[in-house]
């Protein structure tokens, strides 16, 4: 299936997607660009209110503003998820040590850029709200949620993995 087909379903049936993804993976390649393409997204999500934050607070203009959150999203956040998946490997290796590392990346990276359309919603939804207020808060939440729940799912499926292994 088309990737954003299957991020669709993922919201349906997240393990079922994330076992079709780990079965027919390219390795770390796919892991990378799952985790690379979650971070442009949500990239691409800050742009609104960044807008709106500039025009109503000109002491830093929009375009450091832009350079802040490409530099966050697309140098410092990879380096982050990929820490947040060793760790979340390193303690899922103690309950089922044949848990493969790849499992865990892909659950990961799948569950950002899974959550990413939710992101791209908050986006546009938080300047309309004012940028701040119940709505975008909100929002925030629903895209956090979301990430926790398909994270869960696939770390489950990451354990399955490790079954098969052992």
């Amino acid at each position: 299936m088309s990737l954003s087909a299957d991020i669709l379903r993922s919201y349906r049936a997240p393990r079922a997607v994330l076992r079709a993804r780990l079965a027919r993976s390219e390795g770390e390649r796919s892991a990378i660009f799952y985790l690379l393409l979650a971070c442009v997204l949500f990239f691409v999500a800050q742009w609104p209110r960044l807008s709106l934050e500039a025009a109503l607070d000109d002491s830093i203009p929009f375009q450091a503003r832009m350079a802040g959150a490409l530099f966050g999203w697309l140098f410092v956040a990879p380096l982050f998820f990929y820490a947040l998946a060793g760790v979340l490997g390193l303690g899922l290796r103690l309950i089922r040590p044949g848990t493969p590392w790849l499992a865990i990346r892909l659950a990961v990276f799948w569950a950002l850029l899974a959550s990413a359309p939710l992101a791209l919603v908050t986006g546009l939804v938080a300047p309309m709200a004012g940028g701040q207020g119940a709505a975008a808060a909100a929002a925030g939440l629903a895209v956090l949620v979301c990430f926790f729940l398909l994270l869960g799912a696939g770390l489950r499926v990451a354990l399955e993995a490790g079954e098969r292994v052992a």
